[in-house]
């Protein structure tokens, strides 16, 4: 090893000084052989105490560096036999070669080493074999993140029980807000005296304090109808495992009182920010009364939404004086507009087609040119019978383009109305709802997850028969000088009797006022009937379908097409179906599944009210009404799709549902 001074930095400046003292004793030896005698010997005890000076140096530096390799091996065996990491070798058939004694103690064995991973830690085989270069797993009530060296054959693990308990810590105390609105209090307890008022409201008040006890939340007041809880994650997930039964002591404290009073709860959570917290809470309450209210709404940013609740049918809300408002805000923007394009959703119906010409008469009405977007390859037996009659009428059918024509025809000032429907997907044109800004939405369905973006105006009443029955109070608020022929108020008559079953479900008093409205414009019963007759094929397929049903518990019956027939159903027979089903004898639910097509299984549900087929549809994708829904699966069988509806009707009857 080079001493200091014969190192690069120092070793030439040695050198010169060197050879610049030799050079100074020959000038000396040259003037005195003397004084360069002494001097030599001066320069040969000064090399002499530096080469002993470099010897010790070079002693010293051996000695440390021997010692310090001592330290650093003791350490290592140290480090790698007491250090609180878990080592473990394995070989190709997952046997244990070798453990440190950190590891062994954590299984509380002394020795790991001969026995397969399959006995100790069944869970690592299949990390193993993916390739997975690290996960969090759970072995004898501890956590370990595991690190898994392939090449090496080498595992280490990490106990992280302590910050995974931190971390749930932290999320169950994470801020929820919480609003929480009666629904129908303004309705309920208008025209009551003050002291019928005051029990009505103590009561409830009572309930909600008692609630807020016994789960440990901050409740608050705000107005007469609404309340403010303060909650963290831990009791959320208390009040979910109870599935929110304030909802239904609520509806039963009122009931025996003969009153109808139901809560809708919109809950935030997920965030840091209170800000946003409130702003998810509104969207969760507006959610949950879209739907009906007498239910909760739960959301989250990531965009998952939980539904508890809404089991029963919605009491009517609406108002005239909302109508009206709406139908002199749908005027304003018609006449702001070059013209108005109406569509519903894929394979119309009925009340989709009927609610489209109302709309129609309300841009004519108001000197707009109005057209109905209509794809004639998704018309149905049932509505092609309606289509036909409206071929007759030649004026009502130059209004009707393809969605080829609406996309060609929309220009930046053009309005779009969409009827019976507010799902994007669900659209007959949905490149056409992405070209117009200015979209209207009127529908009777309750409000989901998956909604059209930023429309102008919504019409949305959850408590209506029907579209044609919202579309139809429009149209009494709109000039007098509306002149409605036969046809156009037939079809609206014909989608309100569709949809109530010739006014036997979903029906109010509003609906009786409507079809009364209409029947005054010239509608024609008779005629509405020979659009919902049905030929005899279609009358011995539904029969199939009807033939091979299962009564299960809770008086729900599914009926299933025969797997090993290979014929496909129209969407109309196998709602047909579920609604014969449902005059049965002991049939509170009926379930309907069929092929739709190769890839398609669709399935109808229809229910008297107690069930909320809703909710189970949802679940699979669907949708619908509380007695009323339907949704389609593709890529499964019929008995695959069969499970899967057993499964939602299950989570439905245990409680909540995630959207």
């Amino acid at each position: 090893m080079p001493s200091f001074y014969e190192k690069p930095l120092f070793r030439y400046p040695i050198y010169a000084l060197i050879g610049v003292t030799v050079i100074a004793i020959l000038a000396v030896f040259y003037f005195s052989w003397m004084l360069g005698i002494a001097f030599t010997l001066l320069l040969g005890l000064v090399l002499y105490f530096l080469k002993q000076a470099d010897l010790k140096i070079k002693s010293e530096m051996e000695d440390y560096i021997s010692t310090l390799s001592y330290r650093l091996k003791k350490v290592g065996e140290e480090a790698l036999m007491e250090m609180p990491i878990g080592i473990m070798l394995i070989n190709d058939q997952y046997y244990i070669e070798w453990t440190n004694p950190f590891l062994a103690s954590c299984f509380d064995e002394d020795t790991l080493i001969g026995r397969t991973l399959f006995d100790v830690a069944e869970a690592l085989v299949p990390l193993i074999k993916q390739e997975v270069e690290s996960e969090t797993i759970t072995l004898h009530d501890r956590k370990f993140r595991v690190i898994i060296k392939r090449e090496e054959r080498l595992l280490y693990f990490f106990d992280v029980t302590e910050q995974t308990q931190i971390e749930k810590q932290y999320e169950n105390e994470r801020t929820v807000l919480a609003l929480i609105y009666l629904d129908n209090y303004d309705e309920v307890t208008q025209g009551m005296d003050d002291q019928t008022r005051s029990n009505i409201n103590s009561d409830v008040t009572s309930l909600l304090n008692k609630w807020a006890i016994d789960y440990g939340l901050f409740l608050k007041r705000v107005s007469s109808e609404r309340f403010l809880a303060v909650l963290n994650e831990h009791i959320l997930a208390k009040l979910e495992r109870s599935k929110f039964s304030i909802l239904d002591e609520v509806r039963e404290k009122t009931t025996v009182q003969n009153v109808s009073l139901t809560l809708s709860i919109g809950i935030g959570a997920g965030l840091h920010s209170l800000q946003e917290l409130g702003d998810l809470a509104q969207s969760s309450l507006d959610l949950a009364l879209g739907r009906g209210g007498d239910q909760v709404a739960i959301k989250q940013q990531n965009g998952k939404i939980k539904f508890y609740g809404g089991r029963t049918n919605p009491m009517e809300k609406r108002t005239r004086v909302r109508a009206r408002v709406i139908s002199h805000a749908l005027k304003e923007i018609v006449a702001e507009s070059d013209k108005v394009l109406i569509m519903g959703h894929k394979n119309p119906d009925m009340d989709s087609i009927g609610s489209a010409i109302g709309i129609l008469k309300v841009a004519q009405v108001n000197g707009k040119q109005g057209y109905i977007v209509l794809d004639e390859n998704e018309i149905s037996s049932g509505v092609q019978r309606l289509i036909d009659e409206v071929r007759l009428n030649a004026e009502l059918w130059s209004h009707f383009i393809s969605p080829e024509e609406a996309l060609e025809n929309a220009t930046e000032n053009t309005v779009l109305v969409v009827v019976d429907t507010h799902k994007p997907s669900m659209v007959m044109v949905e490149k056409l709802l992405n070209k117009i800004d200015d979209v209207v939405v009127i529908d009777h369905h309750r409000r989901g997850e998956e909604f059209i973006r930023d429309p102008l105006l919504v019409y949305m009443e959850p408590y209506a028969s029907s579209t044609a029955e919202l579309v139809t109070e429009l149209l009494e608020y709109q000039p007098k000088i509306l002149k409605m022929s036969m046809v156009e108020a037939t079809a609206l008559l014909a989608g309100i009797i569709v949809d109530t079953k010739s006014f036997t479900l979903r029906t109010g008093s509003r609906t009786f006022d409507a079809a009364s409205y209409l029947r005054s414009k010239g509608a024609d019963t008779v005629l509405v009937q020979k659009f919902l007759r049905e030929n005899i094929e279609h009358f011995i397929k539904r029969s199939r379908l009807v033939q091979n049903t299962t009564l299960l518990d809770n008086g729900i019956a599914i009926a299933k097409a025969d797997p090993s027939d290979q014929e496909t159903y129209d969407q109309v027979i196998i709602a047909q179906a579920a609604d014969t089903l449902l005059t049965m004898s002991g049939v509170s639910a009926s379930f309907v599944l069929a092929k739709r097509d190769d890839q398609t299984v669709g399935i109808s549900a229809r229910s008297l009210g107690e069930i909320n087929v809703q909710l189970v549809m949802e679940a699979l994708n669907g949708g619908g009404h509380l007695s009323n829904a339907a949704t389609q699966i593709s890529g499964v069988t019929l008995d695959e799709a069969e499970e899967q509806l057993k499964h939602a009707i299950t989570e439905y009857i245990e409680g909540g549902t995630n959207s």
